[in-house]
């Protein structure tokens, strides 16, 4: 190829076409949910039950068949849980299935039912055993949160079929209770105390089996949850930062997004030679990529075999988001997965940039009226900034942040005035109050990541509220004025998601389609900010570099575009502490900081 990318041998095709969806247990983990609806449903409904084994449950003892429809009904809520991950050849739920199908065939022979609920439970339990093979999966990374996550999920559903639990009983129920005791029953029985309700005959001890067997489920799980080994999302290691650095200063002018690959919360595989590597983080089941892989192009294949090695050990669904045209061409000949156009990056050369002219009016007006206002502005290196000055910057941008959470994955560092990114450029506006706050004169910044030898890319942009519209716009301009001196030629700033169709969807002849599509990305952009970056970008006359999405097929891209929400911040399924925990860790930090302030300066 005439850029430099190798060509795909055929050792490559054979190993890296992907991991393709198996059909065997995808078909297997449906006949896992449909076998433990029907469980749960033999276990709840009574004449779901009835059957010609009536008159051998009769010679059985008193309790056995109240136990029979708890333990169907907790064979039936366990199977549903564990669909999935059949879905995804996971090892530990295929041991799992194997054990509780035989346990709920027992259970649906013991307790009224035909032989037909058996015979069921043996036809998933045959191709289980025999293509067991195909489960071979390793688990994912997992924390403590997924415990307090199930505790609510298993909660309020067993809140919710607990009231189906007690009230399919209607001619046996004594009385007609109101909601609100049929609700309290459920939660006296989940925690295995006997409830308001009572019933004829033998119905009382089958609704208190059930409801007792839910709640069992619902500690047992969460109690496995919370005391099984941890292992946490991947982080990089030392070792593994200071190789990707050194690919860095070799290869780091050939992606913008390559400095990120150092954000501290991603995984990392290497090339067998060590001279290329993919960095990445699993969401939800995704293994999301992103940029392009860092190092020699002629390594990138080694790098992506690994990548897709990973993907295919754990059954994680393999994706890249925001690699370039050259990247996206390499991913997709070596793996044989797809490509889709996601949007364009705003690189602005600085030798062309100039507020002179009609197009630059609005900045130009605009720039000028905030230093009339009084405002000025400092660019500079990290490593030239103080460790008092740090300290007060970073309590800002963690202030100022819009959201709880720190948001940004591909176009994003999560750190600023580490001491190992001193080439990082910082840019700050700054305004003499006549009481200055707790951040002194401190109004804006941002903070921008190496891009090779000669060239940044924006990493965040941070404002005080109360300071004048326009401090992003100044703060932009500031920089790329003020680029020459460090040596930077070239300056890419935010991403701007579908612009093309943006672009093209205003101009005149655009077809109905292209105006619908853009009239919805219009619609998102009060919930996203897809037009609004993508106008501000333009306002700084760049040109447009391609971004785009690999994926393995269209099937998948609900759920990558699901997990990249997770990985940038704007989706957070992990319940948030109470802000005033949160305020109470701030504080800490900040009197921590303050205290390494104080002792510097009694040092000085």
């Amino acid at each position: 190829m005439s850029d430099g990318v190798p060509g795909r041998s055929s050792r490559t095709r054979r190993i890296l076409r992907g991991p393709r969806p198996e059909a065997v247990p995808a078909v297997i983990g449906r006949a896992a949910a449909l076998v433990g609806l029907l469980d749960i449903a033999a276990g709840v409904f009574p004449r779901f039950r009835h059957s010609r084994m009536h008159t051998l449950a009769e010679v059985l003892p008193g309790s056995f068949g109240p136990f029979a429809a708890a333990l169907s009904l907790s064979t039936g809520v366990l199977l549903l849980l564990l669909a999935h991950g059949l879905k995804r050849r996971k090892r530990r739920a295929w041991r799992a299935a194997v054990a509780l199908l035989p346990a709920g065939a027992m259970a649906q022979f013991a307790y009224r039912h035909s032989v037909a609920g058996v015979l069921i439970a043996i036809a998933l339990l045959v191709p289980l055993l025999r293509h067991r093979d195909q489960f071979a999966a390793l688990p994912d990374p997992r924390s403590r949160w997924r415990a307090l996550t199930n505790f609510v999920l298993m909660s309020a559903g067993s809140l919710a079929l607990g009231l189906v639990i007690v009230s399919v009983h209607p001619h046996r129920m004594v009385g007609d209770p109101s909601l609100a005791d049929r609700l309290t029953h459920v939660v006296y029985g989940l925690f295995g105390f006997e409830g308001p309700l009572d019933y004829d005959g033998t119905t009382s001890w089958t609704v208190a089996f059930s409801l007792g067997a839910l709640g069992w489920l619902t500690a047992a799980t969460t109690a496995y949850l919370a005391f099984r080994p941890e292992h946490p999302a991947a982080r990089l290691t030392e070792d593994d930062e200071s190789r990707l650095r050194a690919l860095l200063d070799k290869h780091g002018k050939r992606d913008s997004l390559g400095y990120f690959a150092l954000r501290r919360d991603k995984a990392v595989v290497f090339s067998p030679s060590g001279k290329a590597a993919v960095t990445y983080r699993v969401v939800s089941g995704v293994m999301l990529a992103s940029g392009d892989p860092i190092g020699d192009v002629e390594a990138w294949p080694g790098a992506i075999e690994r990548f897709m090695d990973e993907a295919k050990a754990h059954s994680w669904t393999p994706a890249v988001m925001g690699c370039s045209e050259t990247g996206g061409e390499v991913w997709t000949r070596e793996t044989g997965l797809d490509a889709l156009e996601l949007g364009d990056e705003a690189v602005v050369d600085v030798a062309d940039f100039s507020l002179a002219g009609r197009a630059m009016r609005n900045v130009r007006q605009m720039v000028k009226r905030i230093e009339r206002a009084g405002y000025e502005t400092r660019v500079r290196r990290i490593r030239d900034l103080g460790e008092a000055e740090l300290a007060r910057i970073r309590r800002a941008a963690e202030d100022w942040r819009g959201t709880d959470t720190e948001r940004g994955f591909s176009m994003a560092l999560g750190r600023i005035g580490d001491p190992a990114d001193g080439d990082c450029l910082i840019a700050t506006a700054h305004k003499a109050d006549d009481a200055p706050g707790e951040y002194g004169d401190l109004k804006a910044i941002l903070h921008f990541v190496p891009w090779g030898p000669d060239g940044v890319s924006l990493d965040l942009m941070r404002r005080d509220r109360s300071a004048d519209p326009g401090m992003n716009e100044l703060l932009i301009v500031a920089a790329l004025q003020a680029a020459p001196k460090f040596g930077v030629s070239r300056v890419s700033l935010n991403f701007a998601m579908f612009r093309s169709a943006l672009a093209r969807g205003e101009k005149i002849g655009a077809g109905p389609v292209l105006r619908a599509w853009r009239g919805l990305l219009v619609f998102l952009s009060r919930w996203f900010q897809i037009e609004s970056l993508y106008k501000f970008n333009a306002k700084f006359q760049p040109r447009w570099e391609p971004r785009f999405v690999v994926y393995r097929a269209s099937g998948d891209l609900p759920r990558i575009g699901f997990a990249a929400m997770q990985a940038e911040g704007f989706v957070n399924l992990a319940l948030p502490l109470p802000r005033f925990l949160r305020r109470r860790r701030t504080d800490a930090a900040r009197a921590c900081a303050h205290t390494v302030t104080e002792q510097d300066a009694r040092a000085a």
